[in-house]
């Protein structure tokens, strides 16, 4: 699937939203497993990660093949799925949901982020975590994972459709990441979402606000009674919202 350019203020609607949020506007859709499961981020940013996927797959490995020598192979794919991810784009990578070896460490993902990467995610793990973790680039993994890739996993196939901790992820579909976690956004569907999501996310500000000052959920969340729509119509008018 060729990528569809990211609209800027696309881009910008889904840096200010939560994914929590983005998951409940896909449900209404019928998309219930867009959430890339048992992943969290190596460190807060503060900030979302979005950007449109780039993917690397890997495969269970054969121990014929997957020996240290094969990192001298200038075509291994992990390391030219490093060196071609376009710049601005997410890496996601499926590593069968096993962090019993790492898929990268902080030299390869470092090089991702210098290379202009927007962010990178996998379902297993990473080792020398603990520099990732200090990288400026949002990363997600499940677990740090010392034991180099080779020991359990091949890298065999880059830019495909790939799953990644349950969810479907195609090449060009969009990735937001946030402080808990990352879900994929289909690209045909993701000016849409952005836009449902902004006006949610307003409501969810208003509501928090009003339980914070004391007001009961039944009829706020959701907004079952007119006089709480009534009030946060006001509410948008007095914040700019």
């Amino acid at each position: 699937m060729a990528d569809q350019p990211l609209k800027p203020e696309t881009k910008e609607k889904l840096e200010q939203v939560s994914v929590a949020t983005l998951a409940t506007a896909l449900y209404k859709r019928g998309l219930r497993h867009q959430a890339i499961q048992d992943v969290r981020p190596l460190s807060q940013k503060g900030k979302n990660m979005v950007g449109p996927a780039f993917t690397l797959r890997y495969m269970p490995a054969r121990e014929d093949r997957n020996q240290l020598g094969e990192f001298r192979n200038p075509e291994h794919p992990q390391r030219v799925a490093i060196e071609t991810c376009p710049p601005g784009h997410v890496l996601v990578m499926d590593s069968r949901k096993s962090a019993t070896a790492a898929s990268a460490g902080d030299i390869l993902i470092t090089r991702l982020m210098m290379r202009g990467g927007a962010g990178v995610v996998t379902d297993g793990g990473f080792r020398d975590a603990m520099n990732i973790a200090k990288l400026e680039m949002p990363a997600y993994h499940s677990r740090p994972s010392s034991p180099t890739n080779l020991t359990t996993n091949e890298a065999i196939a880059i830019n495909e459709p790939i799953g990644c901790g349950d969810a479907p992820v195609f090449p060009g579909d969009i990735v937001v990441g946030d402080d808990d976690s990352v879900i994929i956004i289909p690209v045909h569907l993701v000016d849409e979402i952005a836009d449902e999501a902004v006006e949610m996310t307003a409501y969810e500000d208003f509501a928090i606000e009003q339980v914070r000052n004391g007001a009961a959920i039944i009829g706020l969340y959701p907004a079952t009674k007119e006089e709480n729509l009534k009030k946060f119509a006001e509410w948008r008018i007095a914040n700019n919202r």
